[in-house]
């Protein structure tokens, strides 16, 4: 039997250990409903980009408009659609 890892031996919990690596992990895959944007309706305040917690929002930097979502990180909180001002993102369920 080996013998167990003493408390100063352990790898602390908790902690980030390197800055950034959040974009390594894809953390959109439990999501039970995405958002989807009416492109027709939306009128480029961004105040989803600025309000999603995971980044999600793209956003095309020259044009200054909002592109669409990154799906590998949103999880699907609806914080955008429920922000939304002309209401152009509706959460679906996902397939």
């Amino acid at each position: 039997m080996s013998k167990l890892k003493g408390w100063k031996e352990l790898t602390p919990g908790g902690i980030i250990t390197e800055a950034g690596n959040a974009r390594e992990y894809k953390t959109g895959d439990w999501r039970t409903e995405r958002p989807e944007v009416d492109k027709e309706k939306c009128i480029n305040c961004l105040f989803c980009w600025a309000y999603c917690p995971d980044g999600s929002v793209l956003v095309e930097t020259e044009k200054g408009i909002m592109s669409g979502f990154d799906y590998d990180h949103c999880k699907g909180c609806g914080i955008c659609a429920s922000i939304c001002p002309v209401k152009a993102i509706t959460m679906i369920p996902e397939r």
